[in-house]
């Protein structure tokens, strides 16, 4: 699947034009088309003023949204792309996926979620939501330090992990595409200790040759692409070895399926691609499952 149009979600705050810019490498791929959305929530343009919604201050916004989109649209048009932009009073997911049904893009890009813990431990994040209820792969972009550095080439170093699931295989047809923009992708695949308990040393090494197996193969595919890709094989817990891998590697993306859990099993449990995407400072790429 190609990406040609994206869906970029911003509240400006932690997510302005620069980190855009960083993402433009992606014509290159196909991209030519970019979708502005600012959402204001309602609930929260009250607690500004400490009292009921005002729709005075919500033409503000507007306004002060508007504007930016204007600069930043002139930029895109100067490099010979399409660009529309939607500012709405509203709640944020259910615009975001609305938005996503009117213009059917290929890629939501979103800020990391602003919820405290004890907010998500109730209402589940902004990511998990939008993951849980949309089509679409979305980049939860995220500045390198507190000063808000953006990553200079966001798909120099991706690192893939793949559990095989059918999430995975969606992520290994975009990635796919992305041959003009990937330097070098890092490929792995994390085994639970409870397949490595025989004490069949040969068994044991089967175990990770049939994985290693499994990850040369797809780097061949991706090589085919025009895509230079190396497979590692990990042992433990999930979300641990994958940070870890991505420390090693010096990742410069974390690319992910998400899981199909039930809402409740989600909210109590969480999930690795969640916990990951929220809480890491990794920008990452979701993949949902396909439908």
């Amino acid at each position: 699947m190609k990406i040609k149009k994206m869906l970029f979600v911003t509240k400006f705050e932690s997510l302005c034009y620069d980190a855009l810019h960083s993402l433009l490498d992606m014509r290159k791929s196909g991209l030519e088309h970019v979708v502005f959305l600012n959402v204001i929530e309602r609930e929260k343009v009250s607690m500004r003023r400490g009292k009921g919604y005002a729709k005075e201050d919500a033409v503000r916004l507007k306004e002060m949204a508007n504007i930016r989109f204007i600069d930043w649209a002139e930029n895109l048009f100067e490099l010979g792309m399409e660009v529309g932009a939607y500012i709405e009073v509203s709640s944020l997911i259910p615009k975001i996926l609305e938005v996503v049904d009117k213009e059917k893009p290929d890629l939501i890009v979103i800020g990391r979620s602003q919820k405290g813990k004890l907010e998500q431990l109730y209402s589940r994040s902004d990511i998990t939501e939008l993951t849980r209820r949309s089509p679409v792969p979305i980049l939860v972009f995220k500045h390198l330090a507190e000063d808000k550095m953006v990553p200079a080439k966001l798909f120099e170093r991706p690192l893939f992990a793949t559990s095989w699931s059918n999430s995975s295989e969606k992520a290994v047809d975009c990635l796919k595409e992305l041959g003009e923009v990937i330097g070098e992708l890092h490929l792995m695949h994390v085994v639970d200790e409870d397949d490595l308990k025989s004490s069949d040393t040969h068994e044991v090494q089967s175990v990770r040759k049939k994985e290693r197996t499994r990850l040369e193969d797809l780097c061949d595919e991706f090589a085919q692409k025009g895509i230079s890709a190396r497979p590692h094989v990990y042992v433990g817990d999930p979300e641990t070895e994958i940070l870890k891998a991505a420390r090693e590697y010096q990742a410069t993306l974390v690319v992910l399926g998400f899981s199909d859990r039930t809402a409740l099993a989600e909210r109590w449990l969480g999930s690795i691609s969640r916990n990951i995407a929220d809480k890491s400072v990794y920008p990452c790429l979701l993949f949902p499952v396909k439908r």
